[in-house]
């Protein structure tokens, strides 16, 4: 069977020589969202606006930057080719899964950080966060840690996954102590929340007294939430660069810091012609 699938748009009211912001996140129906983004960018280029940002706050196909296999695509890039072609001028996005995808781009994007609004979360809400320790669930995410560790005056930790033959399940093992501390995972993304999930078990065991984590983009497929039900997370702490309203209603331990002031001032600065970079180290009043 074939389902023949098409969007129609329309823009409401006049856009020539106007600023136009498009904000569209890249989650739920995925590639119905991304076509209609591409749609809304070209009606409003050929519409005589004057510039066209999209603002996505969640990149999609953000995970497939590199070549990891034979025959594997870069999607990242195809996506970002995709953007130029339809007549997007300038992309504002936060957190992207690698800072090089904006490499990928012959047009100007911003690259927004969820890390003054972590930081706040964590001062206002973890009584114990002077007595706490940042972890990365893997190896790749050390930068980002150590950044939020050096900025909160804490120590850092993170997990390696060690794998001793090919058919053997992958081992953590953890680098850093734990013992008697409030540990805070911190990634960019969760997915189906397997890796976060066994390594909240192995921060648990290892001495930690809470476990929370912190994350950019809540993506939570498949059988997340009942994992995370099942882990001893006291809560696992997403933004709201995907909706997330649904799925706190099956899931009590998943909260959400705003990041909607950090756009608009993004967005702000941007139709000014104001500096953005204030924006990577603060967060908006």
């Amino acid at each position: 069977m074939i389902i023949s699938c098409s969007f129609s748009v329309e823009i409401g009211e006049s856009v020539r020589g106007e600023d136009v912001y498009i904000i569209q996140s890249g989650c739920g129906e995925i590639n119905d969202n991304l076509m209609e983004l591409l749609i809304m960018i070209n009606a409003c280029k050929i519409a005589s606006s004057s510039r066209v940002t999209a603002v996505i706050p969640c990149f999609p196909y953000a995970r497939q930057d590199k070549k990891d296999k034979s025959r594997a695509p870069i999607s990242a890039k195809l996506v970002a080719n995709m953007l130029s072609v339809a007549g997007a001028d300038h992309i504002i996005t936060m957190d992207l899964h690698a800072s090089q995808i904006q490499g990928f781009f012959d047009i100007p994007v911003d690259n927004l950080y969820a890390e003054p609004a972590v930081l706040q979360w964590i001062k206002e809400n973890i009584p114990e966060w002077r007595n706490c320790i940042i972890v990365s669930p893997d190896a790749g995410g050390a930068k980002r840690v150590t950044s939020i560790a050096d900025r909160l005056n804490v120590e850092f930790a993170l997990i390696h996954k060690e794998r001793k033959r090919a058919n053997e399940v992958d081992r953590m093992v953890l680098v850093g102590d734990v013992k008697d501390r409030v540990a805070i995972l911190v990634d960019d993304m969760a997915d189906t929340c397997g890796t976060i999930c066994h390594a909240a078990d192995k921060l648990m065991s290892a001495g930690a007294t809470k476990v929370y984590a912190i994350l950019t983009h809540g993506i939570f497929s498949g059988p997340a939430l009942s994992r995370i039900n099942n882990a001893s997370f006291e809560a696992v702490v997403v933004t709201n660069t995907i909706p997330q309203e649904e799925k706190m209603k099956h899931c009590p331990k998943i909260q959400f810091i705003d990041i909607s002031m950090i756009l608009a001032e993004a967005i702000r600065r941007t139709h000014n012609g104001e500096s953005v970079s204030y924006l990577f180290s603060h967060v908006p009043l």
